[in-house]
């Protein structure tokens, strides 16, 4: 691949990636920014259902599908949901069980730690998108 042809692949990636998540920097280390998610997220009534530490699992498995490729310092994910609104967001489509449960992302990488949530859809899902958003200003400092 030419180096313009890699350039353009990264632009196009980073453009469709914009579509599919919000994401906010965060000033501060990687361990601070996952207590200000786990906070928010406990702040706010809800429960931590769990935590994936995808960084740990990428770094631990890389040798064993041949990378040695090291894609984040740290990363974590936070899985959680709301009674109240995933029952209003099933009940006005069952199949929004797909959204569900709700996550948001902290990763650091190259020194840089961002903390963001996948896009939901159109329609009633936006509720869902405005309390992960809130969430993850909060985290943030935002």
């Amino acid at each position: 691949m030419t180096r313009l042809a890699a350039a353009l692949l990264v632009l196009t990636t980073t453009a469709a990636m914009a579509d599919e998540a919000t994401v906010y920097s965060f000033d501060g280390s990687f361990e601070d920014a996952t207590f200000g998610v786990e906070t928010a997220i406990v702040g706010r009534g809800l429960v931590v259902d769990w935590v994936s530490h995808t960084g740990e699992m990428l770094a631990r498995t890389a040798g064993a599908v041949g990378s040695d490729v090291l894609l984040f310092d740290n990363a974590d994910i936070f899985q959680f949901c709301s009674a109240s609104l995933s029952r209003e967001m099933m009940e006005a489509d069952p199949m929004n069980i797909a959204h569900c449960p709700y996550a948001i992302f902290v990763f650091e990488r190259e020194g840089e730690v961002v903390i963001g949530y996948r896009n939901q859809p159109e329609g009633e899902m936006q509720k869902v998108q405005a309390l992960l958003d809130d969430i993850a200003r909060e985290a943030a400092g935002e």
